[in-house]
């Protein structure tokens, strides 16, 4: 068997965790591989709506086994949090839910940081969710941090002490209001419950899983855009978000990789700062944010949206190496008229290209715009037969320009509200 990998291919918030839901009863083991309580993970079923953060979206499926992997920074305190508000729901959690020791923590002083670093940028501030993501993944790469299987250790509290002290001495320069007392006294409270779950050698895990012929599901947070190798610098997530990401995030070798199921809006999206190339700041961008309801699960702040963006979806579809499309929102489009694809950019000197450019932040984009008949129709409740012919269109517009089946269509938040194409795989 090989691992299946879900992930988005624009700036996050495409509905990765509806679609995992979705498709969790395919799979023996849904495996988060990276990002950490900075995502949102949106599951809406039975009238009630559930918002996940460093929980696999598997959860809620009682035979699939969720793992949250090595390359995931873990908020113990996010997580108690996680567990308890899940508990009137009756669900199997500690016998579905497995814990990588490799998985970096995050301690309270992350936090701090991430809020000190955030206002001593000012103006080029990137829109961290302050819930002290890059810090942890900078003592991580810096070899310095915690990680879970260190709770086990008699020595844990010794090695918190050093690394707060570190953290210290940076905080001393910065004007940050705390309670360092209830910080600390939350944080072992939390630790004390992380203990009373199952944590394991997850690289193990899922080889072992992968020999037994199990079947793997590898889920992505945030987006392809907002990686930190390939997405729009220094506006970005602290990890990797792409294909490869899950590799190192889950301890599978390359070819192990099987399916990729790319994710992406029917629209575009971005919260907080960094380029957005088809961003509409009219009257049509704000109709578009409240037909989505587009505000932050994790923040609640409003998202930047505009129309699709083509040659960034090309982009993220060759990093990728996107096998299948989901598309999301179909139904929000279903107000517009008129229905704007950005096909090129037209660059500061006159440059009309498909690609990226380096300079992707700091050069003026001028997005190129094919226009095509919206359908008007409401499509809560349509089934694939009943699709109207100018999104047909549209789809197939997009499966030319991208080069990529779409195999999947959501037309609304709930779970029933997904078409799965008879043309698609999945």
């Amino acid at each position: 068997m090989k691992v299946d990998v879900l992930l988005g291919l624009q700036w996050g918030d495409e509905g990765k965790g509806k679609i995992v839901d979705v498709l969790a009863p395919k799979y023996d083991v849904v495996a988060r591989f990276q990002g950490g309580p900075n995502a949102g993970h949106t599951l809406e079923f039975d009238g009630i709506k559930h918002v996940l953060h460093q929980i696999p979206s598997g959860i809620f499926r009682e035979k699939t086994r969720n793992i949250i992997g090595n390359g995931v920074v873990l908020d113990p305190i996010v997580f108690k949090t996680e567990i308890e508000k899940l508990s009137k729901f009756n669900l199997n959690i500690r016998a579905n839910l497995f814990i990588s020791k490799k998985a970096t923590l995050i301690i309270p002083t992350h936090r701090l940081l991430d809020q000190a670093q955030e206002t001593a940028k000012g103006d080029q501030k990137i829109g961290s969710t302050l819930k002290g993501i890059g810090p942890s993944y900078q003592d991580k790469i810096g070899r310095q941090g915690l990680r879970v299987g260190d709770i086990l250790s008699p020595e844990f509290e010794t090695k918190f002490r050093k690394l707060i002290g570190i953290h210290f001495e940076i905080l001393k320069n910065h004007s940050i209001a705390y309670n360092w007392i209830e910080l600390e006294k939350n944080f072992f409270e939390a630790v004390s419950f992380l203990k009373t779950f199952t944590l394991i050698d997850s690289e193990y895990f899922i080889n072992d899983e992968l020999r037994n012929n199990s079947s793997v599901l590898a889920e992505g947070a945030q987006g392809s855009l907002l990686d930190i190798d390939f997405g729009s610098y220094p506006f970005v997530t602290s990890s990797n978000t792409v294909t490869a990401g899950a590799c190192t995030g889950l301890g599978v070798a390359p070819s192990k990789i099987g399916e990729v199921y790319g994710i992406f809006k029917a629209y575009s999206t971005r919260v907080g700062s960094g380029p957005f190339p088809t961003e509409l700041l009219d009257e049509e961008g704000e109709k578009m944010r409240k037909e989505g309801n587009e505000f932050g699960s994790t923040t609640g702040r409003p998202r930047r949206c505009g129309w699709i963006d083509l040659p960034s979806l090309k982009y993220s579809i060759m990093i990728n190496g996107v096998t299948q499309l989901l598309m999301m929102k179909a139904d929000v489009l279903s107000i517009f008229p008129v229905i704007k694809a950005c096909t090129h950019y037209k660059l500061a000197d006159g440059t009309v290209t498909e690609t990226l450019p380096y300079e992707f932040v700091d050069q003026k984009i001028v997005p190129v715009y094919t226009e095509l008949p919206g359908w008007n129709t409401p499509l809560s409740g349509t089934k694939e037969s009943d699709l109207p012919s100018n999104l047909l269109a549209y789809i197939d517009f997009l499966e030319k320009s991208l080069g990529v089946p779409i195999s999947l269509i959501s037309i609304g938040p709930d779970r029933t509200q997904t078409i799965l194409r008879s043309t698609g795989k999945i």
